[in-house]
């Protein structure tokens, strides 16, 4: 497999108003109100939408996919204190000061399939991810924590710097959501898939 580039959060900022962050620049995006009954499948093959919609974890949904072990590469953990941090507007549920993760999702033997953005209370955050270099979803699998996943939006955008790191072209599919646990809310997720899943999904259209 050709060696794919390890990007720092440092490398996408052109100047102080640029996010230290990968989010996407949509060309389409969807809100609540076309979540819960999908998406055209013009725009969205249905295999893509289970992923991308459904409310299962992604970790697990990609071990699965692949038939290897869903790992991490930690490459961002920085306090952003009250700051909005150009994140999605369901930040604010979120007591500050605030913390913010950023990860590639991989497989073991070194695929990067997606990346993670994720925005935490700091007094907080230690006690969910005991060990930072897990997975969120097993992370908190360990500690036997029920969860929500509230889906609030859904993207279709570019970004030359997911590009480079997932060696693929966009657009890219993205997601945000809201994990509440025992009626709040813990964190705000931010997530960009590599096409590159196409090879187990099949196209991410469905075209006459």
């Amino acid at each position: 497999m050709p060696s794919q580039p390890f990007l720092t959060p440092a490398a996408a900022i052109k100047d102080p108003q640029v996010p230290a962050w990968y989010a996407l620049d949509p060309v389409w995006q969807g809100t609540t109100d076309v979540i819960p009954v999908g998406l055209p499948h013009a725009l969205l093959a249905p295999a893509w939408q289970i992923l991308i919609l459904g409310d299962g974890s992604p970790t697990r949904h990609l071990q699965l996919l692949t038939g290897e072990p869903t790992e991490v590469d930690v490459i961002d953990m920085s306090l952003v204190g009250l700051d909005a941090d150009h994140a999605p507007p369901a930040i604010a549920a979120i007591p500050g000061p605030r913390l913010r993760r950023q990860v590639w999702l991989r497989t073991a033997s070194g695929q990067r399939l997606a990346y993670a953005t994720s925005w935490w209370e700091a007094a907080h955050v230690d006690e969910y991810l005991q060990n930072r270099a897990l997975p969120i979803w097993a992370s908190l699998a360990k500690l036997k924590v029920e969860l929500y996943r509230d889906i609030q939006g859904v993207y279709l955008g570019h970004s030359p710097e997911l590009a480079a790191a997932f060696g693929e072209t966009g657009p890219f599919w993205g997601r945000h959501y809201l994990f509440w646990h025992d009626h709040r809310p813990l964190t705000v997720i931010y997530e960009v898939f590599s096409p590159y899943l196409c090879r187990y999904l099949g196209p991410m259209s469905c075209h006459p």
